[in-house]
């Protein structure tokens, strides 16, 4: 069998975190989603039966958990710092795709969430 392409998703990570600008969020906090999707060549792990030959998703939620408990002011300081974390803990993986959402942010209208979408790529 030959496969084409592989990806690793995890789906709607929730975290209660103190992420944004207002100074009640860093107080208050807020609950966030994210999902993730990791362009990984888990054909090795096909065959083998093996985490050792994929990505551990625990790990990877190891890191997100870690990340997303330092605040920051912006969605976008703490997604670049989590797929930053990633690619260097995780060599083998090639792509990263990530949604990080805050549940009904502080904005004055009626929104279930407002989020960021970064796709990248490991540096060569």
């Amino acid at each position: 069998m030959k496969i084409n392409s592989s990806y690793i998703l995890l789906k709607e990570i929730r975290c209660y975190a103190y992420h944004g600008v207002a100074p009640q969020e860093n107080l208050i906090g807020n609950e966030y989603l994210i999902d993730l999707k990791l362009k990984v060549d888990i054909s090795k792990a096909t065959r083998t039966d093996e985490v050792a030959d994929t990505v551990n998703y625990a790990e990877v939620h190891q890191v997100i958990k870690n990340e997303m408990a330092i605040p920051s002011k912006l969605l976008e300081h703490v997604s670049g710092r989590i797929i930053q974390k990633l690619f260097d803990q995780f060599p083998c993986i090639e792509k990263i795709e990530l949604r990080l959402s805050k549940r009904n942010p502080p904005m004055g209208a009626d929104i279930e969430s407002a989020g960021i979408e970064l796709q990248c790529s490991r540096d060569e």
